[in-house]
């Protein structure tokens, strides 16, 4: 039997045409979101706006849907491959991130400190510019978050965190999920953590917020005491020091309007530091413009910020010496 092929690929586009205005009559024309995380590192949810992170929720109801429930076969991550670095053990990290990735049709290889030279014969450095050159992406379960960043640093590919001991963005994406099928949604919800201030706190800490949830906490005392509040003359009670900073920091000029509605009431004043210790201070990093304080309390005896300026020199200046030279410092060592 003769046919012409290229009839035969004009049914064949014909057939995924009516797939796709099936599937938008089904479930709906997906609405469009202006959000684009090609090339992006993920060490922290604190750098995710709310909506990529409800991006990233609905990219995962998505294909949960079309490959567990619909049975289809998605090989988005075919030539791809993953590398996988993990310094602790992992059950469902590990697990999913294997899985998950060679069901996209990817490469996924698990590395341990025993499978690679890092930490042992090369640096973490030249085996991620390796890695770099080999992989699409780098998966690492690590102790020192510091190490995350470096790698993100001296990385040509994107860098996800499989863990670290400040933060635990994928299992923080994992919960929320599992919120938003039984709930139906996040916003409104309130998430109360009883336990240790760890990384997945962290993690809850940087997000939670951007999706409209409340956060309530309840972990042992370490001698210290962390309050979050959205009274500044609650925050300021029995403070030793005031400090604020800019409320529209570069690149969110387009929001200073609703921002400054937002700040309404947080301006710093001698009103403020009433409730504030007897020996208060005030401290801005600079530039300060005068909605964030007043000119009383900026000018006053008690803001430091002039001091605190001209300190940066000299920090900088001790970062340089010690990281560049072998000085030592010739004074004695003060009380901190």
């Amino acid at each position: 039997m003769l046919f012409n092929v290229r009839s035969f690929v004009s049914i064949a586009k014909l057939t995924e045409t009516r797939k796709q205005l099936l599937r938008q009559f089904w479930y709906g024309r997906p609405a469009q979101m202006n959000v684009h995380l090609k090339g992006q590192d993920l060490l922290t949810l604190q750098n995710y706006t709310a909506d990529e992170l409800k991006y990233l929720l609905w990219m995962a109801s998505d294909l949960k849907q079309r490959i567990k429930y619909k049975g289809e076969y998605l090989p988005l991550m075919q030539g791809k491959s993953l590398a996988m670095i993990f310094e602790k053990r992992s059950t469902r990290t590990r697990l999913s991130a294997e899985t998950g990735f060679a069901l996209l049709g990817g490469h996924p290889s698990f590395l341990t400190t025993q499978d690679i030279h890092l930490g042992t014969n090369e640096s973490l450095t030249d085996t991620v510019r390796v890695l770099s050159s080999m992989t699409n992406a780098i998966l690492a379960r690590v102790y020192k978050h510091n190490d995350l960043d470096l790698m993100a640093k001296e990385s040509t590919i994107p860098i996800i965190n499989g863990l670290s001991d400040l933060y635990h963005p994928l299992q923080i994406l994992a919960d929320y999920l599992t919120l938003q099928e039984h709930y139906g949604g996040l916003n409104g919800l309130t998430i109360t953590w009883i336990g240790d201030g760890n990384n997945v706190l962290h993690s809850i800490m940087t997000s939670a917020a951007k999706l409209g949830m409340h956060l309530h906490i309840a972990t042992p005392k370490y001698g210290t005491k962390f309050l979050l509040t959205t009274d500044p003359l609650e925050a300021a009670d029995n403070a030793n020091v005031l400090v604020t900073d800019t409320w529209i920091s570069m690149g969110q000029e387009e929001e200073k309007k609703e921002r400054l509605k937002a700040f309404q009431g947080y301006q710093i004043t001698m009103q403020t530091a009433k409730s504030a210790a007897s020996n208060w201070t005030f401290l801005h990093c600079l530039p300060r413009k005068p909605e964030e304080v007043d000119d009383e309390v900026f000018y006053s005896p008690r803001s430091l910020v002039f001091q605190e300026a001209e300190n940066r020199k000299w920090t900088i200046m001790a970062v340089m010496v010690s990281l560049l030279t072998d000085y030592s410092p010739q004074l004695q060592k003060p009380t901190f």
